[in-house]
């Protein structure tokens, strides 16, 4: 009994490490590299954060389509297209990606760092 709270501990820090780690799959680019991509009229981009946090600063390219709207919205995404997806911190965009991926989407790329790096 004495080891509970260790073992509690110790499963905390293991989900929270699965909860921040990149989704395997899913390409991890940094916002200079994002630059580059901004040009592709073949990519759509997706910013998964609150509709104030992207009215308040966003990348013009950039659909809002906040993180928990993103599984009743896979329906205005293209399976075709690589979908870019960006946050405030890539946090969001990473579990974003996971929902996407589980929808049956194969071409994801997350913006490591996010909206704090631009």
């Amino acid at each position: 009994m004495e080891f509970l709270p260790y073992i509690v501990m110790a499963l905390a820090v293991v989900f929270l490490i699965s909860r921040m780690k990149p989704t395997a799959g899913v390409r991890q680019i940094t916002t200079a590299e994002l630059k580059q991509e901004l040009k592709d009229k073949n990519k759509q981009f997706i910013d998964v954060r609150t509709p104030m946090e992207y009215k308040g600063n966003h990348i013009r390219q950039f659909q809002n389509i906040p993180l928990n709207t993103i599984g009743n919205n896979t329906n205005k995404l293209s399976k075709e297209k690589e979908i870019i997806v960006i946050c405030q911190s890539g946090m969001r965009s990473n579990a974003a990606d996971k929902q996407l991926k589980k929808a049956g989407f194969t071409k994801l790329t997350n913006v490591k760092s996010g909206m704090n790096a631009w």
